[in-house]
C-alpha cells in the first residue's frame, strides 16, 4: 500500500496544501478569535530575517523608526473623505473601556495616516524641517470576512513608512525610490522573487492615495500576490490635517507627501512562489537557518555535528545543530526537509570513520558525500547557487504563464487559466476593467512596453497586467 504523502499535492488542491505546509511546517496557528493567528517561532524566524533585511534598506533610504498609538480617534478618520469610505468595512471600533462608553470611539489601527499627519501637522513648521522621514514597525487590523493564515488576517504585522515634502517632484521620486530600492531590491534578491514593478489603476488605488506603484507576484498556482505598495498622497491629507511649512520665500505651503508598506503577506508569497510538494523552500539569504547540522546516531556524531557547526559558522552561515539521536533521524529530516532549510550535513557513524558527512540540497536537489574539511569552503557557494536557482524559476514562470493579447475575452481566459495577460490600457479601460472584476478578474498594475512603471495612468503604450488574485 501507497505511503500517504505528508502534504496534499499541489496539483490536487493549491489551497488545501498551503494549510498544510504552514501546520506541518510549524509556522503559524489559527488564533482564538476568527481571522487571527498565531506565528510560531521558525514562522517569525523568517518575519525577523525580513524585517532586519527590509529595515535596513528603509534606514539607507533615510527614514528613521518610531510608534505611534494603537487607538486613533474614530473624527480622524472622518477627516479625509476617500480615506474614510475606502476603510470604513474593515474598521474594528472600541466603544467601551474601563467598564464605561467612551465620550469618543476609538478605531483600532487600520493604518496609521491619520495619527501620523496629527503629529506631523505640530513637528513640520519649516522649509528646514522637511524632509521628514518617518517609518513605523507594528501591528494592524483590518476586519477580514474571508482569512487565511498570512495572506488575510485580521491583524498582522507591518511596516508603514509616512513621510513630507516640500514638493510633489521630491514625493513622486521619494515613493519610486523606496519602491524601487528597497522593496523591489529585497524580494528580488532576498526573497528570490521576481516582482512586476507596477503603477495601480485609479480603480485599485489606495484610498486617498493620487498614485499607487505596486510590486506584484505571481504565485506556484499563476495568481497574483500583491507583496507590497508605495503610495503618492499628494496633498489630501496635508490639507486635511493642515500640514503646512513656511518656505523659503516667507509662503505658507501644505506638504507632499508618500506613505509605503509591506507585511507578513510577504511570509505567504514565500511560501505560495517557492514552495513543492515537499514543504517550504527558504532563499539562503532570508533563511534564519541556512544549514542544518544532523546527527543521525551515536555519541562521536553528536561531537562532531557541533565541530562542524562551529566552522560553518565561522564563515558566515547561519546554522543549527541537530543533535536529537533520541528522535528517529528520518522523522527529523522530513521535518528539515517541510521547513524548507536550503542545506542539510548528515553525520553518523559510517560517514566520519570515511571523514565524510552526506550533504542534502534542499532548493537544487540531490545528495552527496562531502569530505568534512571541505564544507566550509563549498557551502556559501552552494548557498549562492541556490539563491538564483529560486528566482530563475519564479523569472520562468512568470514569463511563461504570461501572453499577449488584443482582446478584452482573451485576458479573462488567460486569467481564469491559470496565467497573467498583457493587454493595452486603451483597449482595455475603465469599463473593461470593472467587465473583468465582475469574473474574478483583476488589473494588477499598468507598465510600459518595456516593462517599465508609466508616468500617467494613460501615457501612449501603457500595457494592463491582468490576472486573478489573492
Amino acid at each position: 500500500m501507497a505511503k500517504a504523502p505528508v502534504l496534499t499535492p499541489q496539483s490536487d488542491d493549491f489551497p488545501r496544501w498551503y494549510q498544510d505546509l504552514i501546520t506541518k511546517a510549524e509556522l503559524a496557528d489559527n488564533g482564538p478569535v476568527r481571522g487571527t493567528m498565531v506565528i510560531r517561532p521558525y514562522g517569525y524566524g523568517l518575519w525577523e530575517r525580513m524585517q532586519q533585511e527590509l529595515d535596513a534598506r528603509i534606514k539607507a533610504a533615510g527614514a528613521q523608526n518610531a510608534y505611534f498609538p494603537l487607538f486613533i480617534p474614530q473624527s480622524y478618520l472622518t477627516r479625509e473623505a476617500e480615506h474614510v469610505e475606502g476603510f470604513a468595512p474593515e474598521l474594528a471600533v472600541v466603544t467601551h473601556g474601563g467598564g464605561k462608553e467612551l465620550d469618543e470611539p476609538l478605531v483600532v489601527r487600520p493604518t496609521s495616516e491619520t495619527i501620523i499627519n496629527d503629529y506631523f501637522a505640530k513637528w513640520v513648521q519649516s522649509y528646514r524641517d522637511l524632509p521628514l522621514l518617518i517609518n513605523q514597525w507594528a501591528n494592524v487590523v483590518r476586519w477580514e470576512m474571508r482569512p487565511r493564515v498570512f495572506l488575510r488576517t485580521t491583524e498582522f504585522l507591518w511596516q508603514e513608512g509616512h513621510t513630507a515634502h516640500a514638493t510633489q517632484e521630491e514625493a513622486r521620486d521619494y515613493a519610486a525610490h523606496i519602491h524601487r530600492e528597497v522593496y523591489a531590491d529585497f524580494m528580488v534578491n532576498v526573497l528570490g522573487i521576481d516582482v512586476l514593478l507596477g503603477r495601480k489603476t485609479p480603480r485599485e488605488r489606495f484610498a486617498g492615495a493620487i498614485n499607487t506603484l505596486t510590486l506584484e507576484g505571481m504565485m506556484g498556482d499563476g495568481k497574483a500576490l500583491q507583496m507590497g505598495t508605495s503610495h503618492e498622497l499628494g496633498t489630501n491629507f496635508a490639507r486635511a490635517f493642515h500640514t503646512r511649512y513656511l518656505s523659503k520665500e516667507g509662503q505658507q505651503e501644505f506638504v507632499w507627501q508618500t506613505s509605503w508598506g509591506a507585511s507578513t503577506r510577504m511570509i505567504g508569497g514565500l511560501i505560495m512562489s517557492h514552495g513543492d510538494d515537499d514543504g517550504l523552500r527558504v532563499p539562503p539569504r532570508l533563511a534564519a537557518v541556512q544549514v542544518v547540522v544532523m546527527a543521525i546516531k551515536g555519541d562521536e556524531s553528536v561531537a562532531a555535528v557541533h565541530e562542524i557547526g562551529d566552522r560553518l559558522r565561522a564563515v558566515g552561515v547561519r546554522v543549527q545543530v541537530d543533535d536529537r539521536i533520541d528522535t528517529p533521524f528520518g522523522r527529523r529530516a522530513v521535518d528539515w526537509e517541510l521547513k524548507g532549510v536550503p542545506v542539510r550535513v548528515e553525520v553518523g557513524p559510517r560517514d566520519l570513520a570515511a571523514g565524510t558527512a552526506m550533504l542534502v540540497r534542499r532548493i537544487a536537489g540531490g545528495k552527496e558525500p562531502v569530505h568534512i574539511d571541505t564544507l566550509a569552503a563549498r557551502v556559501p557557494a552552494l548557498l549562492d547557487e541556490d539563491q538564483a536557482v529560486l528566482l530563475r524559476q519564479s523569472r520562468e514562470r512568470r514569463e511563461s504563464r504570461t501572453s499577449d493579447v488584443t482582446v478584452i475575452e482573451d485576458a479573462a481566459q488567460a486569467a481564469l487559466a491559470g496565467g497573467w495577460a498583457r493587454i493595452p490600457w486603451s483597449v482595455l479601460g475603465q469599463d473593461g476593467e470593472a467587465a473583468l472584476a465582475e469574473r474574478g478578474v483583476s488589473v494588477r498594475c499598468l507598465i510600459t512596453e518595456d516593462g517599465s512603471v508609466p508616468a500617467e495612468d494613460d501615457a501612449p503604450g501603457t500595457l494592463a497586467v491582468v490576472g486573478r488574485a489573492y
